[in-house]
């Protein structure tokens, strides 16, 4: 669970003449992801991509054209079929004349479309005028302008234009029509443009250009509108058209896409081999409980054509070289019982039937022998090997946290099961509510069932373990949505218990038990960060033990030491809950019979903490600076019980709004549900207690009116708090996983296992 699946560096090599159906066989398998030749090896290059794959490669850009066009999507899969080359050649062609006619005539009709809506929107300001357009071009001695402007600006600046005669405007709204005559009987000579822009620029007046069309411009407003409606009419009709079309060959283009896919990706893959004239060596990663069926597949397929040699067996120390690899020519048969020298004879064979002479042959057989079959010791490439988490499945969905930072290296601790174990319990800890609870499972089981994306997924099975957690602890602080119910009827009623067996803290009855909860959550942050260094320790045992003492171990004693140190009183510096007879371990809420360390063991502690820090220095000189770190990571886990205090005042301050709170002489606070609390008051006493206070008498006893006004603030209120626990808890738990808990060993940067070949969902092939 803590570790990848472990991978395998596989060779195939074998002759070109099999290296289709090599290339076939693997595709089908899914196991292999191929690795890039480098270029390395002497006498070797690349591969060329087999033929057809440009072919495959236009085809696939029309169907993706056509699809975009169409709009076709999943939902329009239909059954899976076979697609054969006469249907790519013939039914696609067909398709694409089709859909490129009807969408040439469906663009002329919305290229139309939009000029008439333009002209549309051109003429209302005309229409608001009320001026038939004919009288508004043709003069010769008349300059006429249209446009947006103010009517009183425009006639100021008119009137003190000296080269203006008379001038007359119109204007309803932002609409203005200006008819101007100049002093000179020819507009040109007089120097007046017939637009009567340049007059107009201190006006702020912007001309609309006028229609070339007669009559009213109503009537001209309602050609056009008979012109977009024509226009629409037949749009809808070409739409329609291709709706019809896209229904009748959506399941055809999505299988042709699937079938070109595959056919492209095929058609490619001999770039990542090595390859000589007549021989291949392909190489790749896979599980290495996988190799045995990749041997029988290509055994079956071929014979004894090609070699399959298991390279290298990724056991990885943590600077990522392989601690173990195997020699080619020392290991099992390949498949079908072959040998290196079987395989050389059969390249041979193939390749000499009349292209080489068998001197030829012979020569470049040796010279493939001498660098192919090398052994573990030369690869085709230094990549590194992807990396397949190995969770169970109720961790799974906690993988898409981790990989929000990355993806795990191979050559580390994958910490998804941690996170597991960790993440759904801070958060029901800081929430503690059965209602809360079960509608964060609720929205996770939503967006888990609801979504195709992995990720939402993922984010729905986290919620559906954080709602449990929440409801679990909500069982056990006996809440649901702030209010004690489940303490009354099962804790006191059903099993005869006093209360609940845990509390928040918030009452001042159960105050102490906010003082607990603030121990217990630097409790956790030393066994969490613990965690963290021991897995790093680990790691680092590959280096050497002192190594890992100085690098990782130094850590873990100083954190130890700093915190038995202050367990022990830190000379009286300590707060008085963590030792002495004030310790809230001494006596409620959690009698553990533990008043913190004497000062004997308190001084041990630190000289362990000073010990640490020396072989950190002495290892690691940079990371000195950062020695408080001991101190500052397990603090921030007060984180946890801040935010469970913040979250149950926020759903007290609901409820007191809504039904009103009476406090007793036992420091306990009581709801008005049953009763209201000026009632409580009155009757003086409640199960033994002296009623002595209404904190608020509740809104829901105050009249219908507030009733009304409560409910609202009853339901908003507690989503919100609903909402925030999400912001607050959710972040506040993930902030202690990828701060505190992550930075003791992780890193992340591993490459996704990406398998040679294809999922196929529309195709079938047979």
């Amino acid at each position: 669970m803590l570790r990848p699946e472990q991978m395998s560096r596989v060779s195939v090599t074998g002759s070109k003449q099999v290296m289709e159906s090599v290339v076939e066989t693997v595709h089908d398998l899914r196991l292999v992801d191929l690795s890039d030749y480098d270029g390395a090896w002497e006498g070797f290059e690349p591969g060329a991509p087999a033929e057809g794959g440009d072919e495959a490669s236009e085809k696939l850009v029309t169907v993706r054209s056509l699809k975009s066009i169409l709009g076709v999507d999943e939902a329009d899969a239909g059954p899976t079929r076979l697609v054969t080359e006469e249907a790519l050649d013939d039914e696609l062609e067909d398709i694409r004349g089709e859909v490129n006619e009807l969408d040439d005539r469906r663009e002329e009709l919305r290229d139309e479309l939009r000029t008439v809506e333009e002209r549309i929107d051109s003429v209302e300001p005309f229409a608001a005028l009320g001026i038939d357009l004919d009288l508004l071009t043709g003069y010769d001695s008349l300059a006429v302008g249209v446009g947006e402007g103010d009517a009183e600006t425009i006639e100021a600046e008119l009137a003190g234009d000296d080269s203006v005669a008379a001038f007359e405007v119109f204007s309803e709204g932002d609409a203005v029509a200006v008819f101007v005559y100049p002093e000179a009987t020819d507009p040109v000579e007089a120097g007046v443009d017939a637009s009567v822009q340049d007059l107009l620029v201190g006006a702020n007046f912007q001309a609309y250009d006028v229609p070339d069309a007669e009559g009213s411009p109503e009537e001209y407003i309602s050609e056009l509108n008979h012109r977009k409606q024509q226009l629409e009419s037949k749009l809808d009709t070409v739409e329609d058209e291709l709706e019809d079309l896209k229904l009748d060959v959506a399941g055809f283009l999505l299988a042709a896409e699937e079938t070109l896919a595959i056919e492209a990706q095929k058609s490619e893959a001999p770039l990542s081999f090595a390859t000589t004239e007549n021989a291949f060596v392909a190489e790749g990663w896979l599980p290495t409980d996988e190799y045995e069926r990749l041997e029988r597949a290509l055994a079956d397929a071929v014979g004894d054509h090609v070699e399959v040699e298991e390279l290298e067996r990724a056991d990885y120390d943590g600077e990522g070289h392989a601690t173990h690899s195997e020699d080619v020519t020392e290991g099992p048969p390949a498949a079908g019982g072959a040998t290196e020298t079987d395989l050389g004879a059969s390249v041979s064979t193939d390749a000499t039937d009349g292209a080489e002479s068998p001197a030829e042959a012979e020569a470049e057989q040796e010279q493939e022998k001498e660098t192919v079959a090398d052994g573990g010791n030369v690869t085709m490439g230094s990549d590194a090997p992807p990396v397949i988490q190995d969770n169970p499945g109720a961790a799974k969905p906690f993988e898409a946290l981790v990989e929000v930072i990355n993806r795990p290296k191979y050559t580390e601790f994958d910490p998804t099961v941690l996170v597991f174990l960790t993440f759904p319990a801070f958060f029901g800890f800081m929430i503690g509510d059965l209602g809360y609870g079960i509608l964060y499972m609720g929205l996770g089981y939503w967006l888990y069932s609801s979504f195709d994306s992995d990720v939402i997924r993922s984010l729905g099975g986290v919620g559906m373990w954080a709602g449990a957690f929440t409801a679990i602890f909500g069982i056990l602080y006996g809440e649901i949505f702030g209010l004690h119910l489940i303490s009354s009827y099962l804790w006191e009623g059903a099993l005869g218990m006093g209360g609940s067996p845990l509390h928040k803290g918030l009452q001042p009855k159960y105050g102490s038990y906010a003082m607990g909860w603030l121990v217990l959550s630097l409790l956790a942050g030393v066994l969490h960060l613990a965690i963290g260094w021991v897995l790093d320790f680990i790691e680092n045992l590959e280096h050497g033990f002192m190594d890992a003492l100085g690098e990782s171990g130094s850590w873990l004693m100083m954190m130890f030491g700093m915190w038995t140190w202050i367990f022990a009183g830190a000379f009286g510096s300590a707060p008085p809950i963590l030792y002495g007879s004030e310790s809230v371990f001494a006596g409620n809420p959690l009698p553990l019979g533990f008043t913190g360390f004497s000062p004997t063991v308190g001084l041990a502690g630190l000289a362990v903490f000073f010990v640490g820090l020396g072989l950190l220095t002495y290892t690691e000189p940079i990371e000195f600076v950062e020695f408080l770190n001991v101190l500052v990571n397990v603090l921030s886990y007060t984180r946890l019980a801040a935010v469970l205090l913040a979250k149950a005042g926020m759903a007290f301050v609901v409820n007191l709004l809504f039904f009103g709170v009476y406090v007793t002489d036992d420091g306990a606070w009581h709801f008005g549900i049953g009763h209201s609390p000026a009632h409580m008051l009155e009757q003086g006493t409640y199960h033994g207690h002296e009623v002595t206070n209404v904190m608020f008498p509740g809104m829901m006893h105050m009249g219908i009116a507030a009733l009304v006004v409560g409910l609202l603030v009853l339901v908003v209120g507690h989503l919100l708090v609903l909402a925030l626990g999400v912001t607050s808890a959710g972040l506040q738990a993930v902030r202690l996983e990828y701060v505190e808990f992550f930075g003791k060993f992780y890193e992340g940067g591993g490459r996704a296992y990406s398998p040679f070949g294809y999922d196929r969902e529309y195709t079938t092939e047979d």
